[in-house]
């Protein structure tokens, strides 16, 4: 199956997400800064928090955040941004804490203290980026 055709429901099946659940109402809220861009805004958090496990020749999962090229691709189980609907992605539902599958937290429960996780305020400009296209 094709990663970048998953519905967003299917994508979030896909990562154990609670579809009975409206999880945009328990998420932070989208930054109000205009103009997102991954080099800008999004690139220096990911590297903070993600990229240790997320890059390379064997990243976890297969998912790549080290670059705006490699998002797109998803990781072994498909789309982890939703352009347009930052509520069902999973790169923010996961940072979040919204899955029903814990293994599915970033960073990881095993990762504390290595890699700090996303503030609700990086969580907004996570969303804000997505919600803005992506780019």
């Amino acid at each position: 199956m094709n990663p970048l055709k998953l519905s967003a429901l299917g994508v979030a099946a896909a990562f154990g997400l609670n579809a009975a659940a409206d999880p945009a109402g328990q998420l932070p809220p989208a930054a109000t800064k205009t103009g997102v861009t991954y080099a800008a805004d999004i690139k220096s958090m990911l590297d903070t928090s993600c990229v240790s496990c997320h890059s390379g020749d064997r990243p976890k999962a297969r998912l790549k955040l080290d670059s705006l090229e490699d998002i797109p691709k998803g990781s072994r189980d498909g789309a982890v941004v939703i352009t347009g609907n930052s509520a069902k992605s999973p790169l923010v539902l996961g940072p979040a804490h919204l899955t029903d599958d814990h293994d599915l937290w970033m960073p990881p429960k095993k990762a504390e203290g290595k890699n700090p996780p996303l503030t609700p305020d990086q969580i907004g400009l996570l969303r804000a980026w997505i919600d803005q296209g992506a780019k």
